[in-house]
């Protein structure tokens, strides 16, 4: 596969993977957030590179579908497979293990898993329709922030995910 079309050939597989899927208003086809998420990517933090493009419209797949990390390396290759990986929690465990762990291996992972990370939590606190919600998501938020805040190639996408994270915050007290 030509690596200028590894972005294209992601997002067809993840439209598939995630055909029959929603998002939380039952009405939105979940394939928006992966979309968004790699927009987001390119547009809002200046990262144009294929393969983290590939990664963040796959970011879900592994926990929402029924691909597994061989399909995507076997469609993707390892670099993609394994950025896909980091970004994917592991359903078997107990929730607070669970998210331990994940925030472990995103910690030792590379910057670009901690990348598409930011995009994937500013997107769901912009897609939060509850107050509730939106407070489960800060959490998340702040999560995320404070495993990228230190990587020197972050610093733009974490600044953009503050401004959003604050925003969100005063919005909450106000309300």
């Amino acid at each position: 596969m030509s690596t200028s079309s590894l972005w294209h050939v992601a997002a067809a597989f993840a439209a598939h993977a995630h055909r029959h899927q929603t998002r939380r208003d039952g009405r939105t086809p979940y394939i928006a957030h992966p979309a968004r998420v790699a927009l987001i990517v390119a547009v809002e933090f200046g990262c144009t590179d294929e393969t983290v493009l590939a990664g963040a419209l796959l970011h879900d797949v592994l926990e929402d579908t029924t691909a597994d990390y061989d399909d995507l390396l076997e469609r993707f290759g390892r670099e993609v497979a394994d950025l896909v990986a980091y970004l994917s929690k592991d359903s078997r465990m107990a929730q607070d293990d669970r998210e331990a762990e994940y925030d472990h291996r995103l910690a030792e992972g590379p910057w670009q898993a901690r990348l598409i990370k930011l995009a994937d939590v500013y997107d769901n606190l912009a897609d939060a329709a509850t107050g509730q919600e939106q407070q489960t998501l800060l959490k998340r938020v702040r999560r995320a922030v404070a495993l990228a805040e230190n990587d020197p190639p972050l610093q733009k996408a974490v600044e953009i995910v503050r401004e959003r994270m604050q925003a969100a915050e005063l919005r909450l007290s106000s309300a």
